[in-house]
């Protein structure tokens, strides 16, 4: 409510509205803004005794609004560096007072305490609040509301929380257990790589206090994404991961078989617990496994976190699942995945209700210091693009930090947004242990040879208060060295086994082996019918495109008179059958929802309103749910983000779609390093579905090719499926298939563009009612008296089966490899003994031949054929995925069509198609 008009008089207002003006023009109403352009409120006569009192309280509330913006900055906030005694900016001759001023009295505003008080008084609070060893940014929250709230559990504090002396001596045992832990490692397994905590060891008590806080709050369960820094630390003494499981890592005790995989170093792997806290309050904690790009765990923790949020039903509040990110200084502001996951935190179709980034702030990375690793004053400043509120925190001073881990997570529980913790702190070693940072850094690490330990600090600090005793200290660390002993002495007999993680009650019903069984994936017409109908149904209403509304309807049409089937048709059908069996799907990328070739329109929108309506959402009471998602554009975030969906939900069918093939080379390392390896590494399955459009219409080298050659190189050990298609109802059944069968693997499918409106590319309704998926078709003409034998994939099957038709003098058959891994080599070998044995044998790829699935399919037909050689067809190999020119394209599509069915001599075998 605005102020009558004597308030709006009142010359002190008028005083604070002006210099709110000046800080922020658009923070008053816009008639003020036009008095204040006008007038200059300053040139009233400073004798005047009501202007100069309006002025000096003025100066007072600019002096608090700066000492929230600017105390940071002399906030003692680094072990190493001393602040500076005075910062220009909080000076109080900047805002015309002195210290004469000081025992003035002036009202305090928003200030956190009495409404009057001394200019000294209030100085004071200022300094102990923002200039301790906490430093805030957080006027860059636009929020009024939130800003407030902020205030109200900072400014009280004028030095720190009042702990009991429990806190105090809990804080300290997990301080010596942090400190022993890692020099026990450095003593009995020296010059081995862990990544030490050493320096910031600060970093367990406030994991601990985010921990024990949890509960109370709503919290069942913390999923982490940890740094290599202190990965090994956190797991000892806050997961509880067994001391001798860790040291059996060292002594490289387990055997690594095909039960296991080929394993990951130990500062990689994941681990699930319970963790039970003094006061009988447990939840659980879960750390993602992540490789050395350590910032991509990030949204493979988010996208957990989601999963696990919608199991729980907690899609709403998003409070009972939390995501808590532990991150290095030089990695958060490097890497341009953390921009991209911190761009996910408010979008509907990937927030998780906010998440605790806690950075292990080293003051280097490797071996390269701040003013050469980022352009901004914080190494936390990109988290300011989403408002996240930042503390930094000195690592010297564990009670603070506790202090801003509490707050951090109430502020999560509070706003559902992101919040950072900057521990600053030292890396007492190299960037590991076997490097040598004096080298590099020979001033810093002088000086950080001579600093004391955080836990010495803090135990003197306790002894002096009389809140501990030094036996009391001695005793605690003798206790836990014998543990540690008894552990390696353990770690020592090892036989070999790794330590169970907690199960997960979701994957409990799923087969970890591959299978080869078929599955069955046909579907009555009925429900087909009943999907179709459902897909093209809106409310009441509701303004229907007229073009998507005839699209539609020509769906349901299809099944009810048993017309062809067309690729988006069938996908839909997928989808909604699915649903209605209690499977839920989750499609996310860049223009998903109606679709990159405008195929889809899983999503319509009112003509009028542009109000949005899913129809799949709608097929029938107690259906599973279809999250459909248009997704920034970004690929790596979006990728990381899906995959870790599906590693914690087998039931649903988690598909993200590239918009062209080649877009999937923004996220390689999500790719590389999860998707291919998980498995192998650490033993952690996924059911996740690439879409990749795929095949050559004369785009060019960026809109044609999805490197298919990539992922086949990539399979061994049956760690994924790679899929060629070439008809909707493979398409129907291959989706189906991958949540119906008994186990998951990823599965990446080159789907194709211009089939999706070929008038050959359809199916018929038996095809989906009553058949399966076949991962290679045969040709009816494979009989004795063809004298050529085409094998293909994709696209490239329909413009050889027209030209076919067209003339073939050859009388060629064609043979369609749907699956290229796992290879169907059982099926194939029935095809080359049904082949004459005069035959040629050649394959035909649209793709140089430097890429597609020649080099793979060559040594797979070795070791079945070793009488016949199988030639090459295509285009020569080439540095670019494709040329430029239509017309070249055209040129060299044909050429390669005529070499596969009209040219007698396979003059192509040696190179290619000429450019």
């Amino acid at each position: 409510m605005r102020p009558n008009l004597a308030a709006q008089l009142d010359p002190i207002y008028l005083e604070s509205l002006y210099h709110q003006w000046l800080e922020d023009p658009l923070s008053v109403d816009e008639s003020w803004g036009i008095f204040f352009l006008g007038f200059d409120l300053a040139s009233c006569p400073r004798d005047c005794v009501a202007a100069a009192q309006a002025a000096d309280q003025s100066a007072v509330a600019s002096l608090i609004y700066n000492y929230r913006d600017q105390g940071h900055r002399m906030a003692r906030i680094n072990p190493l560096v001393d602040p500076p005694d005075a910062l220009k900016d909080l000076e109080l001759k900047t805002f015309g007072l002195s210290e004469k001023d000081l025992d003035r009295v002036f009202d305090t505003g928003h200030l956190h305490m009495p409404e009057r008080a001394t200019l000294g008084q209030i100085v004071e609070v200022l300094k102990a609040t923002y200039c301790g060893s906490i430093g805030v940014e957080y006027l860059h929250i636009q929020d009024v509301s939130i800003r407030r709230w902020l205030q109200a559990r900072m400014e009280p504090n004028r030095n720190r929380p009042n702990l009991s002396k429990q806190s105090k001596r809990d804080i300290l045992e997990h301080l010596i257990n942090a400190d022993l832990f890692e020099t026990f490692i450095h003593t009995h397994y020296l010059g081995q790589k862990r990544f030490s905590l050493e320096g910031s060891e600060t970093l367990v008590p406030m994991l601990h206090r985010i921990v024990e806080l949890g509960p109370e709050l709503g919290i069942d369960e913390i999923v982490l994404g940890l740094t290599h820094r202190g990965r090994l630390n956190v797991l000892a003494n806050l997961l509880d991961k067994s001391y001798a499981t860790i040291f059996s890592e060292f002594e490289d005790n387990f055997i690594q078989n095909s039960t296991f995989g080929d394993g990951d170093v130990k500062y990689h792997k994941g681990f699930s617990s319970i963790h039970r806290n003094p006061d009988g309050k447990s939840l659980r904690l879960s750390v993602t496994a992540n490789p050395s790009h350590l910032e991509a765990v990030g949204p493979v923790v988010l996208g957990r976190v989601r999963a696990k949020q919608r199991q729980l039903l907690d899609d709403d509040t998003r409070t009972r699942v939390m995501p808590l990110v532990v991150h290095g200084d030089a990695a958060f502001a490097g890497q341009g995945i953390v921009a991209e996951t911190l761009n996910l935190s408010r979008l509907d179709g990937y927030g998780v209700g906010g998440c605790v980034h806690v950075v292990i702030n080293n003051q280097i990375g490797f071996t390269t210091p701040p003013e050469q690793a980022r352009s901004s004053s914080y190494v936390s400043d990109v988290a300011k693009m989403v408002e996240a509120p930042v503390f930094h925190v000195n690592g010297d001073d564990p009670e603070a930090a506790v202090q801003v881990a509490e707050l951090a997570l109430r502020y999560r529980q509070a706003f559902g947004r992101d919040v950072v913790v900057d521990l600053i702190s030292f890396r007492r070693h190299g960037h590991s242990e076997v490097d040598d940072p004096a080298y590099t850094q020979p001033i810093l690490y002088k000086k950080i040879g001579s600093h004391p330990k955080v836990k010495e600090l803090y135990t003197r600090r306790l002894i002096e208060s009389g809140d501990l005793t030094e036996a009391e200290e001695r005793k605690w660390e003798t206790d836990f060295q014998t543990r540690l002993d008894q552990a390696y002495r353990q770690a020592k007999q090892d036989t070999g086994e790794p330590e169970e993680n907690l199960p997960d009650i979701h994957w409990t019903p799923i087969a970890s082996a591959y299978q080869d069984t078929p599955v069955e994936t046909g579907i009555p017409v009925d429900l087909l019918g009943e999907v179709a109908v459902a897909a093209a149904r809106v409310p009441d209403g509701f303004h229907l495109n007229p073009k998507i509304s005839r699209l539609l309807a020509a769906r349901a049409e299809a099944i009810e008179t048993r017309s062809a089937i067309d690729w988006a048709t069938a996908e839909c059908l997928a989808f909604g059958t699915l649903l209605c069996q209690g499977f839920g799907v989750r499609l996310s990328g860049q223009d998903s929802e109606r679709g990159t070739f405008s195929q889809r329109h899983a999503v319509v929108r009112d003509a009028e309103t542009a109000e949005a309506y899913v129809p799949l959402n709608h097929i029938r009471l107690n259906q599973a749910r279809f999250d459909v998602t248009n997704s920034p554009l970004s690929e790596a975030s979006v990728l990381g983000y899906e995959y870790g969906y599906s590693l914690a939900e087998p039931k649903t069918l988690v598909l993200w779609e590239a918009q062209f093939g080649d877009f999937a080379n923004g996220a390689q390392v999500i790719i590389d390093q999860f998707i291919v390896a998980a498995r192998s590494k650490w033993q952690r399955d996924s059911g996740l579905v690439l879409l990749l459009p795929h095949g050559y219409e004369g785009q060019g080298p960026e809109h044609s090719n999805a490197y298919l050659e990539r992922y086949l190189s990539a399979c061994a050990e049956q760690n994924m499926r790679v899929c060629n298609l070439t008809a909707p109802a493979q398409y129907f059944h291959v989706l189906r298939r991958q949540v119906l069968q008994a186990f998951r693997r990823p599965m990446v499918i080159m789907t194709p563009k211009s089939l999706l409106r070929n008038s050959l590319a359809v199916s018929r309704v038996d095809e989906l009612s009553e058949a399966g998926f076949q991962e290679i078709i045969a040709d009816p003409a494979l009989s004795l008296d063809c004298r050529r034998v085409v094998f293909c994939s994709g696209k490239i099957y329909y413009e050889l089966l027209q030209s076919r038709r067209d003339s073939d003098p050859l009388r060629a058959a064609l043979v369609r490899l749907e699956q290229l891994y796992p290879f169907p080599e059982t099926q194939l070998q029935a095809i080359l003994e049904a082949a004459p044995l005069d035959a040629e044998l050649c394959w035909v790829q649209e793709e140089p031949k430097n890429r597609g699935a020649w080099s793979y399919v060559a040594e797979k037909f070795c070791g079945l054929d070793e009488k016949r050689r199988l030639h090459y067809v295509g285009r020569k190999a080439s540095a670019s995925a494709a040329v430029g020119s239509l017309r070249l394209h055209r040129m060299e599509q044909e050429a390669l069509i005529d070499a596969a069915l009209r040219s007698n001599d396979l003059v192509t075998t040696k190179g290619g198609v000429p450019r």
